[in-house]
C-alpha cells in the first residue's frame, strides 16, 4: 500500500471546451516531445482541493470562467524519476493528485499565460483527452491514463476526418 504522506498534495485540472476538447499547455522552457500537460499544482495548507484547482487554473492559464463537472475518486500518485534534482523534490517521493474536470465558460481571449510569474506554459491549444497521455512526460503517463478514463464521458473524440 502506498504511504501517501511521502507524496506532495497536488491538484490537476482538465479544462473542457464546450465541444469536448481539452486545454493543453506547453511547458515553458521544456524541450519536446513530452512537454504538453494540463494545469496542475500544489495544495496550500488548509486549502480545499477544489479551491486549489481553481487557483492553479487561474494562475497557470488566466481562466476563471469554469463550471465544475467532476473529480477523481481518491488520490492518484506518481513517483519522481531519479533524474529529478533533490531540491525540486523538496523531500517528497512524488506527488499525490486529485483531478478536477471543469467546463470552460469563457472566451479563448481569456487565456493569459503570463497571469502568474513565472509562466508555467509558453503556448496552449485545444486538443483531445485521449491524446494527453502520449504528450506528457513518461513518469506521469499512468496518472494521465487514469484521468483520461475517469473523464472520458465529457470528452470529444477525434474524427477520422480531423
Amino acid at each position: 500500500m502506498t504511504d501517501l504522506s511521502e507524496y506532495r498534495p497536488n491538484v490537476g485540472v482538465v479544462l473542457f471546451h464546450p465541444d469536448g476538447r481539452v486545454w493543453l499547455g506547453r511547458r515553458a522552457g521544456q524541450a519536446g516531445p513530452y512537454n504538453w500537460q494540463f494545469p496542475q499544482g500544489g495544495v496550500d495548507d488548509g486549502e480545499a482541493l477544489e479551491d486549489a484547482a481553481r487557483r492553479e487554473l487561474q494562475e497557470e492559464t488566466g481562466a476563471v470562467e469554469a463550471t465544475y463537472l467532476a473529480r477523481t475518486d481518491g488520490w492518484l500518485t506518481y513517483d519522481y524519476p531519479p533524474l529529478v534534482a533533490q531540491e525540486l523534490r523538496r523531500g517528497w517521493k512524488g506527488q499525490r493528485q486529485v483531478w478536477f474536470a471543469f467546463r470552460f465558460e469563457g472566451q479563448d481571449s481569456d487565456f493569459d499565460l503570463a497571469a502568474h510569474h513565472p509562466p508555467e506554459f509558453d503556448a496552449w491549444r485545444w486538443g483531445y483527452l485521449a491524446e494527453a497521455p502520449e504528450l506528457i512526460v513518461p513518469f506521469k503517463r499512468a496518472a494521465y491514463e487514469q484521468v483520461a478514463r475517469a473523464f472520458a464521458p465529457f470528452a470529444a473524440t477525434k474524427s477520422a476526418s480531423a
